[in-house]
């Protein structure tokens, strides 16, 4: 069961990226993150509900939207750039996008990585099934 503070869409997306792991550590470093699913001008650009009410995310349209306009400080930047690397191999400088994380975020990041390597744990992840 996927906690109340967390968007409704966050179980969509974890259905979705389900079974491969970059790809749910990049959808739970995007849920952890807890910013860009509560933005409507994400959400409406960059994610698709389908038939099966599965959430899909667009990620290189994000990434490019971000290249270009998008609004978002240093962290969210640097956030959204690992998440898309992680889900869909979009590349990213790692000296960049890891300097001037908060303690949160990094440990964030951490996760993500170990999950996407497959030490998948309740600890740092949950069974959102």
């Amino acid at each position: 069961m996927t906690p109340a503070a967390e968007p409704q869409l966050a179980a969509r997306l974890r259905a979705w990226a389900r079974g491969i792991y970059p790809d749910e550590a990049g959808v739970e470093l995007l849920i952890g993150h807890a910013v860009f699913l509560d933005r409507p001008d994400f959400a409406s650009r960059f994610i698709t509900i389908e038939g099966d009410g599965l959430a899909v995310i667009d990620w290189r349209a994000a990434i490019t939207a971000l290249d270009d306009s998008l609004p978002c400080s240093g962290s969210e930047n640097r956030m959204l750039r690992l998440a898309a690397s992680l889900a869909d191999g979009t590349p990213v400088n790692l000296r960049d996008t890891i300097t001037g994380l908060d303690d949160r975020n990094i440990q964030l990041v951490i996760n993500a990585v170990l999950h996407a390597s497959g030490h998948r744990t309740p600890s740092r992840f949950h069974d959102h099934s």
